[in-house]
């Protein structure tokens, strides 16, 4: 039931990479068996989920836009969920957002499911 924190966010020209990190803001707290996500909101645009994960299992859902581009992992060991972004677009310019929501079928892309965000990191990528 804690918030989120991201960081890792930045300025890069297009065709290249930056990791993302989302942790607790509460300190000793685990997201276990959860989904966990990132989403992303362009100015004048609706919110879309990037990708999300199934603490529990590992299972993985990416959005069509960003398949063989972006990956989102989690270390168990650090508490800390990962988007590793490359080959990145300036479509990909955007605030990104780290979500968690209690699991209870799938995991999926939709920011209703989730109950818990973090204040959002920019990602600008130009041309």
């Amino acid at each position: 039931q804690a918030p989120l924190v991201e960081s890792g966010g930045g300025s890069v020209q297009a065709g290249g990479s930056l990791r993302l990190s989302c942790a607790p803001a509460t300190t000793g707290y685990t997201y276990s068996s959860y989904c966990m996500g990132w989403f992303r909101q362009a100015p004048g645009k609706e919110r879309e989920g990037v990708a999300t994960v199934y603490t529990g299992t590992g299972s993985t859902n990416y959005a069509d836009s960003v398949k063989g581009r972006f990956a989102i992992s989690r270390d168990n060991a650090k508490n800390t969920l990962y988007l590793q972004m490359n080959t990145l677009k300036p479509e990909d310019t955007a605030m990104y957002y780290c979500a968690a929501g209690p699991f209870e079928d799938y995991c999926s892309r939709v920011s209703d499911d989730y109950n818990y965000w973090g204040q959002g990191t920019q990602v600008t990528v130009s041309s």
